[in-house]
């Protein structure tokens, strides 16, 4: 498999990560200035933000929650020569899971609905972690 085939769907997800970092900053230094949130309200990390603010604030910190697992996982499917298509095509499930995750968390927060598409991602990241161990324990090509 392709090195960029298999880095494709992780390079999204940090394009995702750092996009939310950026709206996170730019959101509550708009905040701040439109006089939503006070300095000394948020100098502890208080989470006295407006809504829409601390919502990307939410997602954005999420970000360094389960997909943790999927980039530590990523370098040793190809440190060890196991990313293959099913590799591939089950990293793209769980990155379009984080995306729709993100894009709900941001915008309607539906908990219905965003804890949907993490239960989708984080049993396709399961999956993905079964797999591999299988296959390395077993010593499967």
């Amino acid at each position: 498999m392709s090195i960029k085939l298999v880095l494709l769907p992780l390079f999204v997800e940090v394009v995702l990560t750092f996009a939310l970092m950026m709206w996170m900053g730019l959101s509550r230094v708009g905040a701040l200035k439109r006089g939503e949130a006070k300095l000394a309200n948020i100098a502890l990390g208080q989470p006295n933000w407006p809504v829409k603010v601390q919502q990307i604030v939410n997602a954005y910190a999420n970000q360094f929650q389960l997909p943790v697992l999927f980039y530590v996982l990523t370098v040793l499917a190809i440190i060890t020569r196991h990313a293959d298509i099913l590799f591939v095509v089950l990293a793209w499930v769980f990155v379009v899971s984080r995306l729709v995750h993100a894009y709900i968390h941001t915008g309607s927060n539906n908990v219905r609905y965003r804890f949907n598409a993490f239960l989708i991602g984080a049993i396709v990241l399961l999956a993905m972690w079964i797999i591999f161990a299988v296959d390395i324990l077993l010593g499967l090509p």
